[in-house]
This record gives structure tokens, C-alpha cells and sequence, in this order.
């Protein structure tokens, strides 16, 4: 089978990367798709790379990144001053970005077309792939619009149990599919210098009170290094605020998380009772200690208190990194057993193998 994955960035990691690499508009699509993808944001070109050592034939295009898609529409001869699709839904999804993914779908002739971002794409554009006898599965473990439109979707695949469940009984087709580690990752980290830290790298908005509440507390107790986005909304009294570091996306992530001693992670409010989210993996996959809220499938994941270590209350929490911080070898021990379950387990080669399986029951 063919997959094309469609993927969209956070518009922070975007800028930074652009930023960073002043000089990208004016190389090949094939170079600057190498730059981005060995950045390691979010699910990189984990997809293709073990979709194809499955036999398959995979290509990740990251649709809101807009050198890269500029470029690829002038190396094909797609002049984009006249492209303007009547369907396109203006205002969250530009004309010219879906004038490229529908030449992109043209050119790649794909049996499976992967939505990543459901809230981004474009509807009419999918219906219009879904008359050629495509396969239209859509990703999400994330909140999603209001105005949603099911229709265009064959399948949806998500890591949350209980999105499974709600979309069967509304009678859309939905499979389970969690999330996974890269281990190509940690060559590309090489070696890496521990550092007695206590992290949490992600978000401080509005959407993460909880986390921030949870944060607060600890943070009042041990210390600790903040680093992600969202942290200019917290009170000027905030201890997030006064540990907060910066920005780290991608493999600056999994870098800051492999020097660390501990790897704090919370869900949002939408994962309800399920453990859920990449930061299980990424912080077990680079080898650290992970301290992760308990949710009621985490044992499904990991071994709780072997593998990996659960909190239920901010109190637990605090005193957790007290204790592994003063226990370094029970720490060290828990962080290389959950490496191993993580690169035995939960890898992506694993998960694609699983999606593929998926995708022939639909076919």
C-alpha cells in the first residue's frame, strides 16, 4: 500500500524553525524535508520510515509549513497565483495550501491518505480524495471542532480508549492506536551529559489549569526547570513563570528530558481516566525516569513502580522527586527498566505494522 501522511506543526515550533534556518526557502523541497524531519517534531517521518521497512511506500507532507509546500509547488510548475479552489474553507485553511495537497495527492497517488490534524484540513478537499476510491482515515487524540464533518473519513484511529468507544456508538468506524517512541532518536542524540534536574517540558495555557496547579505545587517544594510555551499567561507570582527556561521542540525536547533525572508528566482534562499522551514515551525512550499522574490503563503500558513511577496527588508527586531524587539508584533502575519496556513495546515500527493490520480490515 501507499500512505500519505498530512501533518501540520505548531505554528511556535514553525517560526523557530524558520528562524533558525534563514536560508531554507532557497533550497531543494527534498533538503529543506530533511531539515525539518531530522528536527524530530511531534511524529517527524517515524510514520514512513516504518511504514516502508513493512513494504510499504509512505510520504510525510507537512501542509502548514510554508517554504517547504512554496518550494514543492514551484519544483512541480503549480502556479499558485491561480490556484484558488472554490472549496476551500477560508479563514483556517489558506487556497494555496490546498492547492498543493491536492497536487501532492495527484502525484503520489496514494491508496490511504492519513489525516494528522482533523481540525485543519479541508473537507471538500477530502471528499474529493475520497471519490478517487481512496482510503480517508483521520488521527486524533485531541479536542476536536464543533462543526466537525465525519463525512469525508472511511476510518478515525485514535490513542484514547474512550474517543474508541464514542465514535463507534455514534456508528463511525474507529480503531485504537497508541502513541510510540522512535529509537532513531537517540542516535541522532548522541551522547548525552546527565544533569541532576527535575523537568517538565509542554504546555502552561489555559487548556493545562490543572498541570499548572499540580506544577505550582511541587515546584514549591523541589526544584525544578520548566521549559515549553504558554507560560506568558501565568501570574508574575508564578513559580512556573520564575522556572520557566524557554521553548524546546523536538529533539532539543528529548534532549532536555535524556539529561534530566526526572520526567514529570500530566494529561489534559480530555484524556479522562486513560494514560495517554507522547510523553510516556519520550521520556522513557531517552532513558529517564518518568513520574506520570495515574490513570486507570497505565498498567497496560508500563509496570507501575518498576518501570515507571505514579502519582495521584500533587502531594504524592512532590514527594516522589524527593524520594528518587535522594534514592539515585532505585531512580536509575526504574528509568532503564522503562527504556527497555518502551524500545520492546512501544516503538514506531510497532505501531505501524499495527496500523497497516488496521487499514486492510477497511480497505
Amino acid at each position: 500500500m501507499t500512505f500519505l501522511i498530512i501533518d501540520t506543526y505548531y505554528h511556535g515550533f514553525l517560526r523557530a524553525f524558520c528562524s533558525q534556518h534563514a536560508d531554507l526557502p532557497d533550497r531543494p523541497y527534498a533538503e529543506q524535508w530533511r531539515v525539518l524531519m531530522d528536527q524530530c517534531f511531534g511524529t517527524a517521518d517515524f510514520y514512513s520510515i516504518n511504514l516502508r521497512k513493512l513494504g510499504h511506500d509512505a510520504h510525510e507532507v507537512v501542509a502548514n509549513c510554508e517554504p517547504l509546500q512554496r518550494r514543492w509547488a514551484r519544483e512541480h510548475a503549480i502556479h499558485l497565483w491561480a490556484a484558488y479552489p472554490l472549496y476551500c474553507q477560508l479563514g483556517r485553511v489558506k487556497a494555496w495550501q490546498m492547492a498543493v495537497l491536492k497536487a501532492q495527492v495527484e502525484k503520489f497517488k496514494p491508496d490511504v491518505v492519513y489525516v494528522q490534524d482533523m481540525n485543519w484540513m479541508d473537507a471538500a478537499l477530502l471528499r474529493a480524495i475520497k471519490r478517487t476510491g481512496r482510503l480517508v482515515v483521520g488521527q486524533t487524540a485531541y479536542a476536536l471542532r464543533e462543526d466537525m464533518d465525519w463525512g469525508p473519513y472511511d476510518l478515525i484511529v485514535s490513542s484514547l480508549p474512550h474517543y474508541v468507544e464514542r465514535f463507534r456508538r455514534q456508528g463511525i468506524r474507529c480503531e485504537y492506536l497508541r502513541f510510540a517512541f522512535e529509537p532513531r532518536v537517540l542516535k541522532l542524540l548522541g551522547s548525552v551529559q546527565s544533569r541532576p534536574a527535575v523537568v517538565f517540558v509542554g504546555g502552561y495555557t489555559s487548556n493545562h489549569t490543572g498541570g499548572n496547579r499540580l506544577f505550582e505545587h511541587v515546584a514549591g517544594q523541589v526544584p525544578m526547570d520548566f521549559w515549553g510555551y504558554g507560560e506568558e499567561g501565568l501570574p508574575a507570582t508564578s513559580l512556573i513563570r520564575r522556572s520557566f527556561r524557554g521553548e524546546a521542540w523536538g529533539l532539543q525536547m528529548y534532549r532536555i528530558l535524556a539529561e534530566s533525572q526526572i520526567g514529570l508528566n500530566r494529561h489534559i482534562d480530555l484524556s479522562e481516566r486513560f494514560a495517554n499522551n507522547m510523553r510516556l514515551f519520550e521520556a522513557t525512550g531517552v532513558g529517564t525516569l518518568l513520574l506520570t499522574d495515574w490513570k486507570d490503563n497505565l498498567h497496560e503500558l508500563f509496570e507501575v513502580g518498576k518501570e515507571v513511577v505514579a502519582y495521584r496527588t500533587p502531594q504524592e508527586c512532590a514527594e516522589l522527586v524527593k524520594h528518587y531524587l535522594e534514592h539515585d539508584g532505585e531512580r536509575r533502575a526504574v528509568a532503564k527498566a522503562g527504556q527497555e519496556r518502551t524500545l520492546r513495546d512501544h516503538t514506531y515500527q510497532q505501531r505501524m505494522k499495527e496500523l497497516a493490520d488496521i487499514v486492510r480490515k477497511h480497505v
